[in-house]
């Protein structure tokens, strides 16, 4: 599960992340909304141990990332909206270089890579340099890096930039199996047909503030408006610009 309690990110005078306080629970997939520079990135990062809160904690299954943070970084993948990845390694053995990051044993991370690798439809690309890759292909490698080693979190920044329907759908059915199997999902996205289909929860954050969660009954209640989800979502975000 994620814990986010009283988050506070400061660049100079800059408030990016505002008093976020979240409790996403074991098995549920979650959206973080929110127009451009609201905090969303921000708050990811520092999930993910990638950057220093100000002040405030998070928790990954019960381990404070500042604290704990190698016990936090085994539970939890992270997958940015422009992913970092080894250009001269081929794809094969960017999994083997990241299952042995958590220690897996080879047979593991062979067993593994072969399942996601068949799932992900990246058969034909596995023994190709990462340099030589379509940006949508690398995507999905990046994001089966990420399931290797069978994270109880996954926290993943704009899951679609690049990938064409047929992908997109698989990485949609795979993200949401395993989060119906345990796996805490927290997804960051413009695109609210993702949250829409996939989300059991929403949240919607501006001027690094958490101002509004929940379903989408409970997304209308709170909005007062009774429409779509583009619709609440636009009459949160009234006047920003």
């Amino acid at each position: 599960m994620i814990e986010i309690v009283n988050l506070v990110k400061k660049f100079g005078d800059l408030i990016a992340v505002n008093d976020v306080k979240l409790t996403i629970p074991s098995g549920e997939f979650f959206a973080m909304l929110g127009p451009n520079a609201a905090g969303k990135t921000t708050t990811l990062k520092i999930l993910a141990g990638l950057m220093k809160p100000t002040s405030g904690s998070t928790r990954i299954c019960g381990f404070d990332m500042q604290q704990q943070p190698l016990e936090a970084r085994r539970k939890i993948a992270y997958v940015p909206d422009f992913p970092f990845l080894y250009d001269k390694l081929t794809a094969r053995e960017f999994f083997r270089f990241t299952g042995q990051l958590f220690q897996m044993p080879d047979a593991k991370i062979e067993a593994n890579a072969n399942g996601l690798i068949s799932r992900f439809h990246l058969a034909e690309f596995v023994n190709r340099p990462l340099e030589s890759l379509s940006h949508g292909t690398r995507q999905r490698v990046a994001i089966v890096s990420a399931l290797l080693h069978d994270p109880e979190v996954f926290v993943i920044d704009e899951p679609m930039v690049g990938l064409d329907p047929q992908h997109a759908r698989v990485v949609k059915d795979v993200l949401k199996e395993r989060s119906l199997a345990g796996m805490t999902v927290l997804v960051s996205t413009h695109q609210l047909s993702i949250a829409e289909e996939m989300a059991d929860r929403i949240g919607i954050i501006l001027g690094g503030k958490l101002v509004a969660v929940g379903n989408r009954d409970e997304l209308r209640k709170q909005s007062g408006n009774s429409g779509q989800l583009e619709e609440i979502f636009l009459s949160f975000t009234a006047g920003e610009k």
